[in-house]
């Protein structure tokens, strides 16, 4: 549920750039409305990827201590025997 509202969050946050910029763009370029909206869309969609990703890293879950493998603790890691030639 945290994931969904952190996304939404950021996604309204990212509305509201997107719109004010997209003003300023058809400010300094009046003439050039295509401009406004190719910013616009591409800020539009750009917030949709940044905020998922914001959204997730919110909410990453902690790995707690003990999960963790120690780095000397050699039952972890796994070693891969060379399978022998025949001759």
């Amino acid at each position: 549920m945290a994931l969904i509202v952190y996304y939404v969050v950021f996604m309204v946050i990212g509305d509201v750039a997107d719109y004010f910029i997209g003003l300023v763009v058809e400010h300094v370029w009046p003439g050039a409305t295509q401009a406004s909206l190719i910013v616009f869309l591409t800020l539009y969609f750009l917030f949709l990827w940044v905020s998922w990703v914001l959204a997730v890293w919110m909410t990453k879950p902690e790995v707690p201590a003990r999960a963790r493998p120690e780095p000397h603790d050699v039952s972890m890691m796994r070693k891969r025997s060379r399978p022998q030639r025949r001759r």
